[in-house]
């Protein structure tokens, strides 16, 4: 019975150790054939669909870049703000939107401009059309593409005055674009582009950017660039610091230039020359109501033929095209004239050309700033014919005793209020002392003569 027992329970032991072993068969078949299947499926694939040449490899997901909006408000004489990424210009607002995603939680930036470098004087700035430049909302689509970026600034201002179309216009111009825009190429965006001024420099313009420019007060379309800069940078009246410059632009490269623009590829003016080759010597003259016009300037002009210049009167006016000018003028070998904006030609002269500037009184300092400094760094034979008391006509006027005639360095120091500035700049004009005038008469042609004979 025991022997019985013991064989019955060793088949139940065989029994459920077969029945363990095939249930795991059986568990094990289906995961087998599913891997297979995957593999099998992922091969086929790749031998229906192999990869063709043309077509790329995977990439990474691409993030939107954002354009990043800043402003530099830390100078005296100029703010310059910019969007570092692409950005959409809705001129009928006058705003450059900043393109890319704002974060679900970032209020958009907004910052404002008005691109005129004469940041101090709050009342020339109040009239300055000002810029916006924000981080969102989204900007409206895009009309024109450009592929350079925008370079945006006011023609406003001064704008009109010869003097000022240069000193807060096309230098500031220049020295923004070696700075920001060294060797690239850019689109110049300006407000208060007037027709005339747009003819006027022209040539100057275009020297600058070969592309269109972009008129913030006529055009309706909308206009997307790379990036934009918004704002002249000024290193000071007619100055140019070739510290502050990576590349060391000096006033020489911008007499260079001004070369390229007026210089190149035009015709010379032809000027009547005498049998006798002189030095000629360019006058410049101011007349009418505005001051500092040479009362005897036919017995001026006299006097310097007499000493041996061929004399040209150059009164230049509004509609004087430029590229005439330049061409007299860079032909010439001297120039003299009483302070003034028509002065601002003698950027036009040679280096080594002489220049005479006629001061009157109280205008020693602005004349220096204005007219010296630029004509030493020219490298002009550079000297001033400071009138004495008895050449003004404020001495007429208001007697030779008077402070504005005994102490002009002094009566400024308490401020040059638009009173002083109109009695030195607008009621004074010069009769010159002849007898003294000769005197300066000879140094110039000495080294007019010098300079023709060495550089025709």
């Amino acid at each position: 019975m025991k022997k019985k027992e013991s064989t019955m329970a060793i088949a139940c032991l065989i029994f459920f150790v077969l029945l363990f072993i095939f249930d795991m068969n059986l568990s094990g078949i289906p995961r087998l054939n599913v891997t297979r299947t995957v593999k099998s499926r992922e091969i086929k694939a790749l031998e229906l669909k192999p990869r063709s040449k043309r077509d790329p490899l995977p990439q990474p997901p691409q993030q939107s870049y954002l354009a990043d909006v800043t402003c530099d408000r830390s100078q005296h004489r100029y703010d310059i703000c910019s969007i570092t990424g692409p950005t959409v210009l809705e001129p009928t607002i006058s705003t450059f939107f900043a393109l890319g995603p704002t974060g679900p939680t970032k209020s958009p930036l907004v910052e404002n401009i008005r691109p005129y470098p004469r940041k101090w004087e709050p009342l020339t700035m109040n009239g300055i059309n000002e810029l916006t430049l924000t981080s969102g909302p989204p900007g409206p689509p895009c009309k024109v593409q450009h592929k350079a970026p925008a370079l945006v600034f006011s023609a406003g201002g001064y704008t009109g005055n010869f003097f000022h179309d240069f000193n807060d216009g096309f230098i500031p111009l220049f020295i923004t674009v070696n700075l920001i825009f060294p060797d690239q190429d850019f689109v110049l965006v300006i407000a208060k582009s007037r027709g005339w001024w747009l003819s006027k420099y022209a040539e100057l313009l275009h020297a600058f950017s070969k592309h269109p420019i972009v008129n913030l007060d006529n055009d309706t379309s909308t206009h997307c660039f790379p990036s934009a800069n918004l704002g002249l940078i000024s290193h000071g009246f007619m100055t140019i610091d070739p510290n502050l410059i990576p590349n060391s632009r000096t006033f020489a490269h911008f007499r260079g230039f001004l070369e390229k623009a007026y210089g190149q590829n035009y015709p010379v003016m032809v000027i009547h020359q005498t049998p006798k080759i002189r030095p000629r010597l360019i006058l410049a003259s101011r007349s009418g109501h505005g001051g500092r016009v040479i009362l005897n300037q036919d017995e001026a002009k006299h006097a310097a033929e007499e000493e041996g210049f061929e004399v040209i009167v150059f009164e230049p006016t509004p509609s004087t095209p430029l590229r005439k000018a330049y061409a007299l003028i860079n032909s010439s070998h001297a120039m003299i004239g009483v302070h003034g904006a028509a002065l601002t030609h003698s950027l036009f002269l040679r280096p080594g050309s002489f220049f005479m500037q006629v001061v009157p009184i109280g205008n020693e300092w602005v004349a220096d700033v204005c007219f010296g400094k630029p004509a030493r760094d020219l490298g002009l034979e550079y000297i001033e014919y400071k009138i004495g008391v008895e050449e003004s006509s404020l001495a007429e006027k208001y007697g030779k005793d008077d402070v504005l005639l005994k102490d002009p360095v002094g009566l400024q120091r308490k401020g040059w209020s638009k009173e002083i500035m109109d009695k030195y700049l607008k009621e004074q004009n010069v009769k010159l002392d002849l007898v003294r005038f000769r005197g300066y008469l000879k140094k110039a042609y000495e080294k007019a003569k010098e300079f023709m004979d060495k550089e025709g």
